[in-house]
């Protein structure tokens, strides 16, 4: 595989490119891309570090699973292209917002690559999945999360003052290394259906975020 990433993030991740489970991986996903449908298309695979580069994180948000539905996937975590119906989970990411700042934030549509382009790291654990139905994790296992664990570990040894926004034990066990004395980590319930009223709502995360942000000289995202 071709890696075609954001020359920061190239050189911060050399070594894992470098290594054998990276070979590994980048066959498995060769081999998927040419045997079916798998998403997101193959140039949006590393999406979220060519739009935000390494020395320009701000904010951390860590997703697991790229969408596998058409028209969905397009490397960024929660992310749909606009003119795709928004799935729950950002309809409730929407909410919150709404809840946060006011706004009609379900009308823009949910591609979030505004953020992205802010510096915040829309991150999911796993960066390809096979399309289909019942096709959720089905690139699980196979070294992304590795590998997104090594981004996370560069993340938390190489910068400081992130705000890292973990919704749901997934996200906050990937990122329980985090030094909270030289960051901001931000955890709640994930915004699922399933799971959004015991905590996301509420959690005020969006603001905490950008008055942490100001605080610290960094500048507030426009969300």
């Amino acid at each position: 595989m071709d890696v075609k990433i954001e020359q920061s993030w190239k050189r911060e991740l050399a070594d894992e490119f470098a290594s054998d489970y990276f070979a590994r991986l980048a066959a498995f996903v060769r081999d998927a891309y040419s045997r079916g449908v798998v998403y997101p298309p193959g140039k949006y695979i590393f999406e979220a570090f060519n739009r935000t580069p390494f020395d320009k994180v701000r904010v951390v948000v860590i997703g697991q699973d790229p969408y596998h539905n058409p028209g969905q996937a397009h490397g960024l975590c929660f992310s749909v292209p606009n003119g795709v119906e928004l799935p729950p989970s950002l309809v409730n990411i929407y909410k919150e917002l709404e809840m946060e700042f006011g706004g009609d934030f379900r009308s823009r549509g949910g591609d979030l690559s505004k953020w992205a382009d802010q510096g915040v790291l829309l991150l999911n654990a796993t960066l390809t999945v096979s399309g289909g139905a019942n096709m959720a994790g089905s690139h699980q296992g196979r070294g992304w999360e590795r590998f997104t664990d090594a981004v996370v570990r560069r993340l938390a040894s190489g910068r400081e003052r992130l705000v890292y926004m973990l919704w749901g034990g997934y996200a906050q066990r990937k990122a329980s290394f985090v030094d909270r004395s030289r960051n901001l980590v931000l955890e709640c319930a994930h915004p699922s259906p399933l799971s959004a009223h015991r905590g996301f709502f509420g959690c005020g995360h969006f603001r905490k975020a950008n008055e942490y942000l100001a605080a610290n000289g960094l500048g507030r995202i426009d969300w």
